[in-house]
């Protein structure tokens, strides 16, 4: 992204392309069937209400990026609104979140495995050694820090977004010849009433999550005061559309009975859609199967090294054990990060189910998305940066701060009992290992230099590595003009 040695300061589009890359992944793949059976065709709907939250929220962080110059995201907006200890519980939370989100991963893999190996689906060993297969080769990959370059990247960005995008295509071509057969999937639109909406949200809502950790600091940003908000609002908008269309056109194609009960439910309608070929008939479902287990992969991959990164900016700030700011001396990477987040994580998935796992992800992001809402007020108050003229005023950290407790609200007693569990389990941690101050590495992890390199990793992720290709295009047939 920043090959440019002259370019200092991050564009609209730039911010943009973060959010969006933070947001889309492989999450699409897990909760499109699981909001279909709580709600049949009416969880469309949820798909624009829970955007149209992440928007909202997305616009606190917008207010704290632009207040402050303190990079470290939530967590530090926390740290400098109520300090250290309050930092940590935030940061804390949101580590979590990211941890019990790698858990989703394996099972979710296991699952489209499924499509294709018919028989795993009743094998437990079989899947167990899936799982643990599926987290070594992601943990070792980290660690050493292979990384896809160039053309190598844009294939896998050809395989992980393509069959969605495909899927779209077909799937709204297949909806447009047999309008009875959608409207036969579409009706009744409300087939099992209200009463599933929460736990629909839930699930529904940990797809948009991810932006988040795209908080950056504003003295990188051109015009942050306006940019960022903007970028907050265009970037989950374009994520809502995207998100919205697959939907749309999963629940034309097939029933919502059917999707309740599908493993794989983008493999199955792919190869109802995909008929309307002779050819493509039989490899529908393969091309999404594959897309899926591609995509699955890839989002763990960057899942896992976002997290390790999580836990090592919490390490250099002070707020979490020394260990996580430990980097391996050949490759780079904070191993220790990788390994610990990766066995436990590998653990959760195997005790864990999809719902619990989503849910309980969803409840310890709502934490840090609610402190981030209020540190809006604190931080204006300590007048640290003119910002008061962000897109929102009041109404949005106050409707964000609303809509993080109607979140957690909507977890079961299982799902909010384990996540207060394991927030609990850091409060010794903090006080055993937490140093008191900020390592000296942590002038180095925030040096302007370094955020630009983060930022060139995460425009490289899925859509918006699509949206980098856009822009250059634009750029090559304006100049050409």
């Amino acid at each position: 992204m920043v090959k440019n040695p002259r370019r200092s300061k991050l564009t609209l589009f730039d911010v943009t392309n973060l959010v969006v890359g933070g947001a889309i992944g492989a999450d699409i793949y897990i909760a499109g069937a699981l909001g279909a059976q709580f709600l049949g065709p009416l969880s469309l709907f949820v798909w624009v209400v829970a955007g149209v939250m992440a928007i909202t929220i997305a616009l606190a962080f917008a207010h704290c990026a632009a207040l402050t110059s303190e990079a470290g995201g939530p967590y530090a907006y926390a740290k400098e609104s109520w300090g250290p200890f309050a930092g940590f519980t935030v940061g804390w939370s949101l580590w979590l979140a990211e941890w019990v989100s790698l858990a989703v991963f394996p099972v979710a893999f296991v699952q489209y495995l499924t499509f294709f190996l018919p028989t795993l689906s009743t094998d437990v060993v079989a899947q167990l050694m899936v799982k643990v297969l599926f987290v070594t080769f992601l943990a070792v990959t980290n660690i050493v820090g292979t990384k896809a370059a160039g053309k190598t990247n844009d294939f896998l960005t050809l395989l992980k977004l393509g069959p969605l995008l495909l899927f779209i295509g077909f799937g709204m071509f297949y909806m447009f010849l047999h309008p009875a057969n959608t409207v036969s999937n579409l009706t009744p639109f409300s087939p099992l009433g209200f009463s599933g909406f929460g736990v629909t949200l839930v699930i529904v809502f940990w797809a948009y999550a991810g932006f988040e950790l795209s908080t950056i600091p504003a003295n990188v940003i051109e015009d942050p005061e306006k940019t960022i908000p903007k970028a907050m609002v265009l970037g989950m908008s374009i994520v809502t559309i995207f998100y919205l269309l697959t939907n749309v056109a999963l629940l034309g194609v097939l029933s919502w009975v059917k999707l309740a009960v599908d493993t794989a439910p983008l493999a199955s309608a792919a190869t109802v859609a995909f008929g309307l070929i002779a050819s493509l008939a039989v490899i529908g479902g393969w091309i999404l199967g594959g897309g899926a287990l591609v995509c699955v992969s890839g989002s763990n991959e960057s899942g896992m090294i976002g997290t390790a990164s999580l836990g090592y900016a919490l390490a250099v700030e002070g707020l979490f054990p020394k260990s996580f700011s430990k980097i391996h001396r050949r490759f780079k990477t904070p191993y220790v990060a990788i390994l610990v987040q990766s066995v436990t994580a590998l653990v959760a998935s195997i005790l864990g189910n999809l719902d619990l796992l989503v849910a309980t992800s969803v409840f310890l992001l709502a934490i840090p998305y609610f402190a981030t809402s209020l540190s809006v007020f604190s931080l204006r108050r300590k007048n640290l940066k003119p910002g008061h003229g962000v897109l929102g005023g009041r109404t949005v950290p106050v409707l964000g701060a609303i809509f993080s407790v109607f979140l957690m609200s909507q977890c079961t007693v299982q799902q909010i009992t384990l996540g207060i569990v394991l927030i609990l389990i850091g409060f010794p941690i903090y006080a055993k290992y937490a140093p008191k101050k900020a390592l000296p590495e942590k002038s180095e992890f925030y040096s302007k230099s370094s955020i630009f390199k983060r930022m060139e990793v995460e425009e490289h992720k899925l859509f918006a590595h699509l949206l980098l290709h856009i822009k250059n295009l634009y750029r090559r047939l304006a100049h050409k003009i």
